[in-house]
Order: C-alpha cells, then sequence, then structure tokens
C-alpha cells in the first residue's frame, strides 16, 4: 500500500501554485495528479467534492491524531496545506515558530490582500481578455494593492519582515498571474520593488520545478513523484 501523500493539481491555478511552491519548501514529497477542471477525476471528488484545486490527499499511516479523520487526512485549502507542509518541515521558518504572534498575523495579511485584489484581478483579466472598455478602470483598482505591497517593499526585502515568510509564497502566485495579464505595463509600472520582488520568485530553479508540467493523470493514470 502507497503511504505518500497524493495532490491534485492545476498548472497554473495560483492556489495550486503556492501549495506546491510551500512543498518543495518544506522538502515534502508526494505524488502530483495533474487535471483539468472540466474533467475532474472520480478519486478527488470522493476525497473533495467541491471539485477545487489544490487537493491533498494524506494516508492514515503514520499521522498519528490525524489519523481518527478516517483512512486519509484531506486537505482541500491551499493555505492549509501550505500550513501542515510546513509544519512537517520548515529549513526557511517560513512560520516564524518561536513567535507565537506571527502566523495569525501573516494569516490576516494574506486574508486581507485576496479580499481586497483578488475580485479585481479576477475582473481586470476578463477585461483584458475581452477588451472591455472599463480594462483600465480594474487595473487601477488592482494597483491600489500594489502601491501598499510597494510599500511594504521598501520598509524590508520582503513583505512581512526582513526575512521571507509564509506571506511571500502564498501572495506570490497572484502577482504572477496579474503580471502576465499585461506584461508590457507590468514591465514598466511604477512598483520597482514589487517588480524586483516577483522576478527573483518567477526566474528562480525553484520556481521552474513548481512549474514543471505533468501529463494528465487520467489519460495515463500515473502518479508522478512531485518534491
Amino acid at each position: 500500500m502507497n503511504s505518500s501523500p497524493i495532490l491534485y493539481s492545476l498548472h497554473n491555478c495560483p492556489y495550486a501554485i503556492r501549495a506546491r511552491f510551500a512543498l518543495l519548501k518544506a522538502q515534502q514529497s508526494v505524488l502530483i495528479r495533474s487535471i483539468k477542471l472540466d474533467n475532474k477525476p472520480v478519486e478527488m471528488l470522493n476525497a473533495s467534492p467541491k471539485g477545487s484545486v489544490p487537493v491533498l490527499v494524506i494516508p492514515s499511516i503514520g499521522l498519528q491524531e490525524s489519523a481518527t479523520l478516517g483512512e486519509a487526512l484531506v486537505l482541500d485549502e491551499s493555505l492549509d496545506i501550505i500550513v501542515w507542509s510546513l509544519s512537517q518541515s520548515d529549513p526557511d521558518d517560513l512560520l516564524r515558530k518561536d513567535d507565537p504572534t506571527a502566523l495569525p498575523k501573516m494569516m490576516d495579511f494574506i486574508h486581507q490582500f485576496e479580499q481586497e485584489f483578488n475580485p479585481a484581478l479576477n475582473a481586470f483579466g476578463c477585461a483584458k481578455r475581452y477588451h472591455e472598455e472599463n480594462e483600465q478602470d480594474l487595473r487601477d483598482k488592482c494597483s491600489i494593492e500594489l502601491a501598499k505591497l510597494e510599500a511594504l517593499l521598501s520598509r524590508h526585502p520582503y513583505l512581512f519582515s526582513d526575512r521571507e515568510s509564509l506571506v511571500d509564497i502564498a501572495v506570490m502566485p497572484f502577482l504572477r498571474k496579474f503580471a502576465r495579464i499585461d506584461k508590457q505595463w507590468f514591465r514598466i509600472c511604477p512598483y520597482p520593488r514589487l517588480r524586483q520582488w516577483l522576478n527573483g520568485y518567477v526566474q528562480s530553479t525553484m520556481f521552474s520545478k513548481v512549474m514543471k508540467n505533468y501529463p494528465l493523470w487520467l489519460e495515463c493514470r500515473e502518479d508522478y513523484c512531485f518534491g
């Protein structure tokens, strides 16, 4: 019986990207199953009926208290996957374990960012794709949050503090998505620190591993080792 966790993932989904990034940061090895949202595996839906990615299925063997949840522990929220992964191993101290106040503060930061930025991001992406007249207005809404991040990066090299943290890993994929909507504008936008911070991630060797393409699982039924 295989005891490796199984990760259901979508290649360019920001939520899936940050889960994969955290697994690599935590040096956690999983079996990855690449999916398409219009053709979801029954196995994934059985584990998580809500049908969104990422989903991490962790066999009960060796889980100790988590084993009481049944045959497997299922994590179907990306932040839960991140925190679980880093709780197993956190060589870069992204969770700031010596500071009990740090994780709640970082989670508040992430939730507030997502609440303010993600709806504007999605609207801007649609407007750009369909050449809508309000494209610039929607980009300006995104820029309100970009300016806040730029201000933070003027104080320290990472978003939360002088050192990389959970916040950077969790927020980065959404900034990548934004930068890809209008690459020309982002190259000349008035947020040089944010651009440098983002490029530091997307141009890294580790991010290349995060973004490795895998065959669709339903086409081959073959699990690939990730991490």
